[in-house]
């Protein structure tokens, strides 16, 4: 078994016990499990890392959990004058520093999404 995907013998990307992604893929149900598990994930690493984030408004967490989901907990990690804006309960000048940053400038919209929902704090 491989937890990783790998290029099988003929070519094709393959993963797990033999399933064949380019021909085969996976499911939506699929899909579904695998998203529950990377958000599980994602709020396990803000939980341990950073405790007070569950106490935090609704819009701030959903923020929050998203960011670790799509960019993962080592590089959310690095945003630390976001952190600190947190910490202090100042949602606009943390929403201004989310989006200070290269990974804003890649994602464009999404960035501003997520930034408007810290900003509603």
């Amino acid at each position: 078994m491989k937890l990783s995907p790998y290029t099988d013998t003929v070519g094709k990307v393959t993963i797990g016990v033999g399933r064949n992604l380019d021909d085969v893929g996976i499911s939506e149900t699929e899909a579904l499990v695998m998203l529950d598990a990377d958000i599980d994930r994602a709020m396990e690493d803000l939980r341990r890392n950073v405790p007070s984030v569950f106490d935090r408004p609704e819009p701030v967490q959903r923020a929050l959990v998203t960011l670790c989901f799509n960019m993962g907990w080592p590089r959310l990690s690095g945003f630390r004058r976001m952190g600190a804006h947190l910490e202090l309960n100042e949602y606009g000048p943390a929403a201004d520093e989310a989006l200070n940053n290269k990974w804003a400038r890649q994602v464009g919209n999404r960035a501003r999404r997520l930034a408007g929902l810290i900003r509603e704090g």
